[in-house]
């Protein structure tokens, strides 16, 4: 079969490789109708996840038809239309029992990898890394899915690949990252990234009862974007201080809530700022550039949220945590639990409450996958989404 590979930073390739088998009585093999490039997926492109390997291939953003599936798994059937949800879950753990899916302790066979840099191990993920259990990913013409009888979920209606792909990620991921900020009546929320997590953030936070959203990124495509399909306003952070147009569109209070929709490729619109983090990250001195969940920190009111989607991987330098104490912030992180979500998010694109098409911008066959890693990462042709056809 075909799949798209990772070959070394800023370089991926579709290969043919082997097609995957059952290897559990647990397993499912998915043929993939349509899969996504998603931005974390930039910063294994960029290098800066350890332990990938030259031919993993890429992709946790999937969805297709059941081809296959093992003796343990009794609710698919060959035939069946499913999304896939990223994190691999056991089912059966402390974890998976609490619904902290994300967190799952039997899906990384690689746990001790995984405990040597976090202290204890995350879940497995698919096609992200040797450090969340080298599992292949699902831009590719076939997967196999582990524990397909607890993660996968049965699409029985008539939407289109592209009305449900985004359940397996990042859907979810930005309703997360709103229902974290326990929403009132009355409440600001703000988001930095107006990618499309950040923008399905934004719907969330509305969906979830704000009364104000306001989005902050640099590109004016996206904050055009931000503006006629998730209501918020807008901040271009190259253009004004941020953290002062904040306070001017609060009272001088600041949001209540602050969403990280960014992770550790951030920008800072004072360049110097911004040097000094790409320096210290590209020579390997520290893992993120933070700027993002550094300004959250500082922007939000006293005693407000600050709920952190975007991914980070390591150790972040300049942590403010002076005024994470000093002002009683709370901190709310996670990957997402994404198989909790699933099935709620899916009526409410039924219900037609939720459209999450609106972020797709590119539509490419697989073979033209490199193509769409390159535009994307450069934000060329207004690019916000591609999805991948396999």
């Amino acid at each position: 079969m075909k799949a798209n590979c990772w070959m070394g930073i800023n370089r991926v390739e579709v290969r043919e490789v082997d097609d995957p088998k059952i290897l559990n009585r647990r397993d499912a093999v998915v043929r993939v109708t349509s899969t996504a490039i998603c931005g974390s997926d930039l910063h294994l492109y960029d290098g800066y996840v350890p332990t990938m390997e030259k031919g993993d291939i890429l992709g946790h953003e999937f969805m297709g038809e059941v081809v296959e599936v093992g003796s343990g798994v009794d609710n698919l059937r060959e035939g069946d239309r499913v999304v896939v949800p990223f994190p691999i879950a056991c089912g059966a753990c402390l974890m998976c029992e609490k619904g902290l899916y994300a967190a799952c302790e039997n899906s990384n066979p690689n746990a001790g990898m995984a405990e040597k840099l976090f202290g204890h191990p995350s879940a497995g993920i698919f096609g992200y890394s040797h450090l969340t259990g080298g599992y292949a990913g699902g831009q590719a013409e076939y997967v196999r899915v582990p524990f397909a009888d607890v993660g996968p979920l049965k699409i029985e209606s008539d939407l289109t690949d592209e009305q449900v792909l985004f359940l397996s990620d990042i859907l979810p991921t930005g309703y997360m990252g709103a229902e974290f900020c326990d929403i009132k009546p009355g409440d600001v929320i703000a988001v930095w990234g107006a990618g499309p997590v950040g923008l399905f953030a934004m719907v969330s936070a509305h969906l979830l009862g704000a009364s104000q959203v306001i989005a902050i990124d640099r590109f004016d495509y996206r904050l055009e974007m931000a503006r006629e399909k998730a209501g918020a306003e807008t901040i271009n952070y190259d253009q004004v201080d941020v953290n002062e147009a904040l306070k001017d569109m609060t009272g001088g209070r600041g949001p209540d809530a602050c969403i990280d929709a960014v992770g550790l490729e951030a920008h800072h619109g004072f360049a110097p700022i911004h040097a000094y983090d790409r320096v210290k990250q590209a020579a390997r001195m520290e893992t993120e550039r933070a700027h993002a969940l550094r300004q959250a920190i500082t922007c939000c009111r006293n005693g407000g949220i600050v709920s952190v989607i975007g991914v980070y991987g390591g150790m972040v330098d300049k942590f403010p945590m002076g005024a994470v104490v000093n002002r009683g912030l709370t901190i709310k992180a996670g990957q997402c639990h994404v198989h909790r979500y699933m099935r709620p998010l899916l009526e409410r694109i039924e219900k037609g409450e939720i459209d999450p098409t609106f972020v797709i911008t590119h539509r490419l066959p697989l073979a033209e996958a490199a193509h769409g890693y390159q535009i994307f990462k450069k934000k060329q042709e207004d690019c916000v989404k591609v999805v991948l056809s396999a």
